[in-house]
């Protein structure tokens, strides 16, 4: 037998796959950055804390489970398709993308039937509405304040005008979406009074 030299397509000699490589792991042929599997480890564990706040709310009445729902809604949207872009960028495929992303989302059903089960068999729901809301003020203060603040700054500049407009508009969507949830409960008692 002679000896071959084994060779890896696509790959350069430095990033073999017998290498340990923490800010890229080789995938098949393709390197993937290590921040892509971080993402989805995340939104899998965020989706499930989701799908616990959904079957928290259900079990408690329909109209919590549906404000609850269209909230989660709002805020998944954008934050899945910048997952998205992100798990594209760090070297994933298009279909690698894709079944990562639906892989984690798939564990809100965990966390659905979970919700329901702890909703309707013991008191456990005041604590999953603590975690799910102190998750939701995570993202919004670490992750997306931040990045607003930045957007700000690169679309507007040194201009304090337009600093001030953008501002106001960011504000103003805060204050939409806060205006949406008090309405739903302060007319929440009204809506489970209707006959149906």
């Amino acid at each position: 037998m002679h000896d071959v030299e084994e060779t890896y397509p696509e790959i350069p000699d430095e990033k073999k796959p017998n290498d340990l490589d923490l800010d890229t792991l080789v995938l098949g042929n393709k390197q993937i950055a290590t921040v892509a599997w971080m993402i989805v480890i995340g939104d899998g564990l965020h989706n499930f804390i989701d799908g616990l706040a959904i079957g928290a709310s259900c079990s408690t009445s329909v109209l919590s489970g549906l404000s609850t729902s269209l909230a989660i809604c709002c805020e998944e949207l954008p934050h899945e398709l910048g997952d998205f872009a992100i798990l594209l960028k760090s070297g994933m495929t298009f279909k690698q993308a894709i079944l990562a992303n639906f892989g984690s989302a798939c564990l809100c059903y965990l966390g659905l039937i979970i919700g329901l089960i702890l909703g309707f068999k013991t008191s456990a729901v005041r604590y999953i509405y603590g975690i799910a809301g102190g998750m939701f003020l995570y993202i919004s203060l670490v992750d997306m304040l931040p990045e607003s603040i930045q957007m700000v700054l690169d679309l507007t500049g040194k201009s304090k005008k337009k600093g001030f407009k953008m501002l106001l508009v960011q504000n103003l969507f805060i204050l939409l979406g806060m205006s949406a949830m008090l309405l739903l409960s302060f007319y929440a008692p009204k809506v489970k009074k209707a006959k149906w």
